[in-house]
């Protein structure tokens, strides 16, 4: 395991997204599609990926929140949640998630699957809130004002915005860019951790934390 002082590229990373039935569904949300990423210093290791359908039990209705493709048919013929369960432990237990509003992927994540038990979390959206890079900070407006686009589209032909693949390709090449954005010279994993990191037990505090620092600084600017 890396140490807090070591370079942020060396640490266990892996980039996780997740498409879920919708928060409207609170307690009964179901996972409908999950991808997972490594990071091999810096950058994402596709060859390593690995992204898989997750069949809910029952029928999921069209809605505009329900990302591309995720039919009630398509979904029908997917692997059960306790089939996956394994794949996802190898690959995320002892290392920390990287995502784009992570803490809302890993709410849903624990309640899934409890036993899946990463070190900790890193949230690019808060790094670019902490950034101020003077632009929206969805992942897809992100991607775009970095130019990332054309290499995400590359790294995920067969995927698309929204679809989990595409996003978590998205969030670790967007990592990699903030990061050369804000600390040219480099960060170590501890300062990374600092301004990105979020409370596996509170996921919801850091996100709190940033709306109010967000609703201060309009007030100020």
């Amino acid at each position: 395991m890396a140490s807090n002082a070591d370079p942020w590229a060396i640490a266990p990373l892996t980039a996780v997204d997740l498409e879920g039935s919708g928060a409207q569904d609170r307690e009964d949300e179901a996972i409908l599609e999950i991808a997972v990423v490594p990071l091999a210093i810096s950058l994402p290791d596709v060859g390593a990926a690995y992204t898989t359908l997750i069949n809910p039990g029952r029928p999921i209705p069209r809605r505009p929140w329900i990302s591309p493709g995720l039919t009630s048919a398509v979904l029908a013929t997917a692997p059960d949640p306790a089939d996956v369960e394994p794949e996802l432990a190898r690959r995320i237990n002892g290392r920390f998630i990287v995502g784009h509003n992570i803490g809302v992927d890993w709410r849903l994540l624990h309640r899934r699957y409890p036993q899946i038990t990463p070190v900790g979390l890193i949230d690019t959206l808060r790094l670019a809130r902490y950034l101020k890079l003077g632009t929206k900070n969805s992942l897809g407006t992100l991607i775009e004002a970095m130019a990332l686009t054309p290499r995400v589209e590359e790294l995920a032909p067969d995927s698309q915005p929204h679809r989990a693949l595409w996003d978590t390709i998205a969030t670790a090449l967007l990592l990699a860019g903030l990061i050369n954005s804000g600390w040219p010279h480099g960060i170590s994993l501890g300062e990374l951790l600092a301004v990105a990191g979020i409370d596996l037990l509170r996921p919801d505090d850091a996100a709190q934390q940033d709306s109010r620092n967000l609703a201060q600084n309009t007030l100020f600017d």
